[in-house]
């Protein structure tokens, strides 16, 4: 698979919006969960095609939502800070070039501890870490 200067820009934005508060391991194992949906075997129609294109699918990443307040800063309207999204640039580069082995364990979902409660699909699926503030899933229904 070709991986675009794009897709390596949009799994870093991801990666900004969705853990820029974690620590490098943390943004790490998102970009994991989201390498693993890259590589599911899906249909390209289920998580998109590619890096950017499993980011970008709507409502899968919360932080690309129109209505989400990271849109502003993912979409070029903000400046993201040179050091947050630097940091989130090695771990999308270490991730897609396979430098770092996966701590989830194959996760394809994962939802933020500070929900006040967990999404439906979490009490069917195989926990698989729990890291940061995120928990990770694989064997979603």
């Amino acid at each position: 698979m070709t991986v675009t200067e794009k897709d390596r820009d949009i799994l870093a934005r991801t990666l900004w919006g969705e853990a820029r508060g974690e620590d490098f391991i943390g943004q790490i194992a998102v970009a994991w969960t989201i390498r693993n949906r890259v590589f599911d075997g899906k249909t390209k129609s289920w998580w998109g095609e590619g890096y950017a294109g499993v980011c970008l699918k709507p409502w899968q990443f919360s932080c690309w939502n129109k209505n989400d307040p990271n849109f502003a800063y993912l979409s070029g309207a903000k400046t993201i800070p040179f050091r947050e999204l630097a940091q989130a640039r090695i771990a999308a580069d270490q991730v897609i070039d396979g430098k770092v082995p996966d701590p989830t364990g194959g996760a394809t979902h994962y939802y933020a501890i500070a929900m006040k409660k967990a999404p439906g699909w979490a009490a069917k699926a195989t926990q698989t870490l729990k890291l940061g503030g995120h928990v990770f899933f694989k064997n979603v229904p």
